[in-house]
């Protein structure tokens, strides 16, 4: 019970925080300071966890690793929306994808949709871009754009064998990639069919006259969309198809880029200078100590065991176990290797897998993650589209209790 209202209390902080217009980088480090205070995570508690990390784990999910990777991913990626936005490129995208895709919602959907199929972790950056230069273009609220951007990018998690929770927990229940998904793919309908109807059905302003439709044929808007495009393509495909780090690949992406459009060489300072941005580095170390002091505190397992203790009805501790640790931790397989082997239990018995609790568990999952301020997409949006974490979390509540009710439907019904 204390190590919940420990993570309640850090959890206020930071929403305080946020109230009082505290950049979030700051806020986040405050937070998971306070939450070391609350959890008595001493510096050697702390680097013991390191030292077991670095034993028990690849080298790409230790905490070290993560955060270099990171932040240097994130401040590339603003690289390349200055490198975009100084050859043109950007003035171009939104046109191109509203000639392509013909509706403007279709538009803003679809590049975090095609996005989210590279499982990076702050990969949201990647289409954030492109979403808030479409979006701007047509004017749509920064809070909802972020919205969109964050809530469409993750729909394909649940059956995305890139994703290390998929292969996780096939592995844990022993059945097969395909019966999974079959279930899980419930998930992800109801995702985008909720996002449709709460995200893209509402606060789309209606098409002014200098919105009309290009007159340019789908050969010209093909290209000025592949210019724009190929970039975030091109770390995509290195990343899943050669294993390149995503910091690599995208580097790699904007010198290609400056040296296709023959940049002057005495212009690529100014267009680096875009990675200075000193709260990125710390929303990423603020979000990375925080989880930290979970794992060294032990307060996750704690909050697991409570709830075991009081007696709850097993669809209720099914959904709410994944639903708390996603909220409280904003990952996706750290909350799959914590809780399903507690909820074992109740999906497998007498031998036979319970394959709609499970989704049922999953969607607690996506529910927690959809919401959650730890959630580092969700923090970097905020960041990145200058709104605040309640106004996103707001517009994707509804969408997000989409997929809850999905979850629940195939608890019950399949």
């Amino acid at each position: 019970m204390y190590a919940l209202g420990a993570i309640v209390v850090s959890l206020l902080v930071l929403v305080a925080l946020l109230r009082l217009r505290i950049k979030i980088g700051l806020s986040l480090v405050v937070a998971a300071g306070v939450l070391a205070v609350l959890l008595g995570v001493t510096p050697q508690a702390m680097w013991a966890q390191l030292v077991a990390e670095w034993r028990n784990r690849a080298l790409t999910q230790t905490t070290p690793y993560l955060f270099v990777s990171l932040t240097s991913l994130l401040l590339l990626v603003n690289v390349v929306g200055e490198a975009m936005g100084q050859i043109g490129l950007s003035s171009r995208l939104a046109p191109a994808m509203q000639g392509l895709f013909r509706s403007r919602r279709v538009a803003l959907a679809v590049v975090p949709l095609m996005m989210g199929m590279l499982p990076t972790p702050g990969g949201i950056m990647l289409s954030a871009p492109m979403v808030r230069e479409a979006g701007d273009k047509i004017g749509v609220e920064r809070s909802r754009l972020a919205a969109i951007n964050f809530f469409f990018r993750h729909q394909w998690e649940p059956i995305w064998p890139l994703f290390p929770a998929i292969p996780l927990i096939q592995s844990m229940l022993g059945v097969s990639a395909g019966r999974l998904v079959g279930y899980h793919l419930v998930l992800t309908v109801a995702g985008i069919v909720g996002g449709v109807v709460f995200l893209l059905l509402v606060g789309i302003p209606p098409r002014r006259r200098d919105q009309s439709e290009s007159k340019a044929g789908l050969g010209s808007h093909t290209k000025d969309f592949v210019h724009a495009f190929w970039p975030i393509a091109f770390t995509a495909v290195l990343y899943i198809g050669l294993h390149v780090p995503p910091a690599v690949a995208i580097l790699l992406a904007i010198l290609g880029l400056l040296l296709l459009h023959r940049v002057n060489l005495r212009r690529w300072p100014g267009i680096f200078r875009a990675a200075k941005e000193p709260d990125m580095v710390l929303l990423l170390f603020g979000a990375l100590w925080f989880k930290l002091n979970l794992e060294a505190g032990g307060a996750v397992g704690s909050v697991v065991d409570f709830f075991a203790q009081l007696h709850m009805p097993v669809a209720s501790i099914v959904f709410l176990l994944p639903f708390l640790v996603a909220a409280s931790t904003g990952v996706t397989t750290g909350t799959v290797a914590i809780t399903y082997p507690f909820l074992m239990a109740y999906i497998v018995r007498d031998g036979q897998t319970n394959l709609g609790l499970e989704t049922l568990a999953f969607a607690g999952l996506q529910f927690g993650l959809a919401i959650s301020p730890i959630h580092l997409c969700l923090a970097l949006s905020a960041s990145y589209f200058q709104t605040s974490l309640l106004r996103i979390i707001l517009k994707v509540l509804p969408a997000a209790l989409c997929v809850a009710a999905a979850g629940l439907a195939a608890a019950v019904l399949i």
